[in-house]
């Protein structure tokens, strides 16, 4: 398995600090609330979540990721509630939680990517929020990170219409430089979105 064997380091291959897109909508994270972090790796963003006080479920599909998310929240003295799941066949139906987040999950077919947004709307509880965080197509001049597909990758237009069911709050796209390990690392086109799912 391609994740699997990505993962099996001792080195966090995306470091230990929380994704650039998450620290930047840290307002949205509110102590109390439950979050859902999907294809979470090796726990840096599900880790950080509850370190702001979040009940936080995550999953991922490589065991050696999950392992490594458990081991990192144990260093921080946080509980993450992480198990190994399937992105494709996970039951997106069995909790709804306050917030939804997926940060760099960009290995899907688009409809795949589709399969997985209709969950994310779904898992999300009616008034609660999805947060989203990527790169855009842009990426593909900077070669730092990410997949060289370009189908893989977001545009504001796909996000809007991918999420048309939910009012938008923010859509960015914007260039930042990104140090968050082996993995991402360098100049990067991005993109945030922040959706609320209606009441």
């Amino acid at each position: 398995m391609f994740w699997n064997d990505r993962f099996d380091t001792p080195d966090y291959v995306y470091g230990t600090q929380p994704s650039q897109g998450l620290r930047r909508h840290a307002e949205l994270l509110l102590p109390g609330q439950t979050a859902l972090s999907i294809a979470d790796g090796e726990g840096r963003n599900s880790v950080y979540l509850a370190e702001k006080g979040l009940t936080v479920t995550a999953f991922d599909g490589a065991p050696n990721a999950v392992a490594k998310a458990q081991r990192l929240a144990g260093t921080r003295g946080v509980t993450v509630q992480t198990r190994v799941a399937d992105i494709l066949t996970y039951d997106w139906d069995a909790q709804s939680y306050d917030l939804v987040v997926g940060i760099f999950f960009q290995f899907l077919t688009p409809a795949e990517r589709t399969q997985v947004f209709d969950g994310m709307i779904r898992a999300t509880r009616p008034g609660g929020t999805i947060l989203l965080h990527g790169y855009t197509v842009e990426q593909l001049a900077h070669g730092t990170g990410g997949p060289r597909v370009a189908d893989q990758l977001y545009t504001a237009d796909l996000l809007r219409d991918a999420f048309s069911t939910c009012e938008i709050l923010d859509l960015t796209c914007y260039e930042a430089v990104l140090d968050e390990g082996a993995g991402h690392s360098g100049p990067s086109a991005l993109v945030d979105l922040v959706a609320r799912r209606p009441l």
